[in-house]
């Protein structure tokens, strides 16, 4: 990623693609008050730079049948480093793990994970988390309503 300095319009860009990431360009150009020509060239260029990583859609879990947001805490085993390759590894090709973070503090990591129900939860806990070598205890905390879920960064300028 190139580091690349931002004036307003680039960063007002960035807010109207935060909060709409399938805006037209003609959409983005009356947002911003340049030409489509000149918001192409700019969009590009933060593109380019990795300002912008990608455009998803965010789905709902709950409609989905996913009713159960967990947060866990992994430890793992002193002394065996080789492990956290095979950690992090089988860790990120689980889909119920929506972010995976090393932290500092009593635990190791910090996952967010969705399942079904408390069952669902349970049984990718006993069953999957704590089978993969090197971990030594979980500790889970469910979700009991969610009331703010963004991934908008606050654009500072």
């Amino acid at each position: 990623m190139m580091t690349i300095a931002l004036d307003r319009i680039d960063t007002k860009l960035l807010g109207v693609l935060q909060d709409n990431g399938r805006a037209t360009n003609l959409e983005l150009a009356e947002a911003i008050n340049l030409s489509p020509a000149q918001t192409l060239r700019r969009h590009r260029r933060l593109e380019e730079a990795g300002l912008i990583r990608r455009y998803e859609t965010r789905l709902d879990a709950t409609a989905l049948g996913l009713g159960v947001v967990a947060f866990i805490q992994v430890k793992m085993e002193r002394g065996h480093i080789r492990d956290l390759g095979k950690f992090i590894k089988l860790v990120v090709e689980l889909p119920q793990v929506l972010e995976c973070f090393s932290v500092t503090g009593q635990t190791d990591y910090m996952l967010k994970v969705v399942e079904r129900d408390l069952k669902s939860l349970s049984s990718f806990l006993l069953d999957t988390l704590m089978r993969i070598p090197g971990v030594s205890s979980v500790n889970s905390t469910v979700c009991l309503e969610e009331l703010k879920s963004t991934s908008a960064l606050p654009l500072l300028g």
